[in-house]
């Protein structure tokens, strides 16, 4: 008979933020379109449309909402997109880089036995480029435009459970937003490894907390111990 140490262990992931340096991408594009002077502004503003946009239209292709971003942002700047910069952030999504210690961390785990899986504010095509700049192999991906919903609605914990089977008891999230990650998995219960990037203040119950990627494979495996 099967215990519970026999069902596999799972870590999902948010990608942008914790894998893929999204700030940069980003910031990068705006500061191209807007002007060095105008980055740390425009990002900031991005940000905060950002998650108006995807409330406003859960079912919207993040395509969309990146566009739809976008001008809201050059509205802010006082300006208008030409018709081929309107897409400048989807167009750039798979360019944006994965931050240096991830596919050495995410190796690691995967030599431990832990399954990985992507769950993600994005489109399949996006998530698809990221995973192959990332070069680490994943179970599945969960992209919010095929179950029509945006973190930090649960869409995305309750899909992947439905798909895997997984064991809650043996499942852990890692993320590095305290909005759409790392709060909403303080209400479902779930254990949530905090990638605190920016600094910033606790103001979320996470199960762990930590810098980068680079402690994360000790980190799991005392949250959730292996056969």
């Amino acid at each position: 008979m099967d215990t519970a140490e026999d069902q596999p262990r799972w870590a999902t992931f948010d990608c942008y933020g914790t894998l893929v340096d999204w700030n940069r991408g980003i910031g990068d594009e705006l500061e191209r379109l807007f002007g060095s002077e105008s980055r740390d502004v425009a990002l900031a503003r991005y940000h905060e449309l950002e998650h108006e946009v995807q409330a406003a239209n859960p079912a919207a292709p993040y395509r969309q909402v990146l566009t739809e971003t976008l001008a809201g942002v050059a509205r802010s700047m006082g300006q208008e997109l030409a018709g081929d910069e309107r897409n400048a952030l989807g167009r750039s999504l798979p360019t944006w880089p994965v931050f240096e210690e991830v596919p050495v961390a995410l190796e690691e785990v995967h030599r431990r036995g832990w399954r990985l899986a992507i769950l993600s504010n994005t489109d399949r095509d996006f998530i698809e480029a990221s995973m192959e700049r990332i070069g680490v192999p994943f179970e599945l991906a969960i992209v919010a435009s095929e179950i029509g919903s945006y973190k930090p609605a649960a869409g995305h914990w309750r899909e992947f459970l439905r798909t895997t089977g997984a064991d809650p008891e043996r499942h852990v999230h890692v993320a590095a937003s305290l909005y759409h990650d790392v709060e909403p998995c303080g209400d479902l219960e779930i254990p949530c490894v905090w990638i605190n990037r920016l600094g910033e203040r606790d103001g979320a119950s996470a199960a762990a907390v930590l810098p980068d990627l680079s402690a994360l494979p000790d980190t799991l495996d005392h949250l959730v111990a292996g056969r």
